[in-house]
């Protein structure tokens, strides 16, 4: 039989040695949700209020903001950021409701790689994205006039 202990009795915590990442992760995620709302609302105002608005939204806006490192750091921290958030939350969902142990490993590893691939993936196009792959030269329009003056 168990017995439940007082509930004045105290608690004498154990502690794990090295870095507390539980701690870090509390961390993270209040200081990169502060850079996330900076940042998405700087994407927003830039993609949808200057200039022509939405409507301005074309492959050319694209293509003439990846031209730019500074749109091109942006964007990629603006991803990095996004995805390692998404995914350390979805830990914390896992470790709190998953509770067979090897499932929850298997999950959490699930998410890390899935997030790691992701940010692979988007910075690799964010940083090699040219508009003039695959340009027919039997068009004429500003697309092709831009990528013969390279």
């Amino acid at each position: 039989m168990t017995t439940i202990a007082d509930p004045r009795t105290p608690h004498v915590a154990t502690r794990r040695s090295g870095p507390n990442l539980e701690k870090w992760g509390w961390i993270y995620m209040r200081v990169s949700g502060v850079l996330l709302v900076v940042l998405i609302f700087g994407h927003l105002f830039v993609n949808l209020m200057l200039g022509e608005g939405i409507h301005g939204l074309d492959f050319a806006f694209i293509a003439g903001k990846f031209a730019t490192p500074f749109w091109q750091w942006w964007d990629v921290l603006m991803l990095w950021l996004a995805l390692i958030h998404g995914a350390n939350g979805m830990r914390t969902i896992v470790n709190d409701y998953v509770l067979h142990e090897k499932t929850r490993k298997v999950l959490v590893w699930s998410l890390w790689i899935a997030a790691g691939f992701l940010i692979l993936l988007g910075t690799l196009v964010v940083f090699t994205f040219d508009p003039c792959i695959g340009i027919e030269t039997s068009k004429t329009d500003w697309l092709i006039e831009m990528c013969a003056a390279r």
